[in-house]
């Protein structure tokens, strides 16, 4: 098998707070596997490890929604990706506020969409959540640097990361 390092370590790609919302439970994480991945119709991809309490919340949940963050907060970053649901309620000390089917916003994000489930594909030790926008915004409406693997590097994460 060939080691992807060589090529992906020069990448840094956003990085995104993805939450969940099924059965009365609630669940978020860290993610850096996603983008949109068609223009007709309108979808974007979002992967969440299977080792990943999100995960779990998410293979029940119709939607999902998908933050962005500012390089600034860390803070978020930090409870998302070195936190794990497990142990902790990730909600409790985050302002936020239920979306479209009660799929948790939070309100710090300087932008954010919610997609409704279309397909799950497995990709290994991750799985492919395929998402048709309902809902999207921008509050700031301006552009923002945002946080990004690169700002990332030294979150311990919550569960293994493979």
């Amino acid at each position: 098998m060939t080691d992807l390092d060589p090529f992906t370590d020069l990448l840094d790609y956003p990085m995104y707070v993805v939450t969940a919302e099924a059965d009365g439970e609630r669940a978020g994480c860290l993610v850096g596997f996603a983008s949109q991945c068609s223009i007709r119709p309108a979808r974007f991809m979002v992967w969440l490890s299977k080792a990943n309490r999100t995960y779990q919340v998410a293979e029940r949940a119709e939607r999902l929604e998908v933050h962005l963050l500012r390089r600034d907060q860390n803070r978020l970053a930090r409870l998302f990706g070195g936190e794990t649901g497990d142990r902790t309620d990730k909600f409790t000390d985050v302002p936020w506020h239920p979306g479209p089917g009660g799929t948790p916003i939070l309100d710090e994000a300087p932008a954010w969409l919610v997609g409704r489930v279309e397909n799950q594909i497995d990709g290994g030790d991750h799985v492919g959540f395929l998402l048709a926008p309902e809902a999207a915004d921008n509050p700031t409406g301006n552009r923002t640097p945002l946080l990004t693997l690169n700002d990332t590097h030294d979150i311990t994460p919550g569960h293994p990361a493979d």
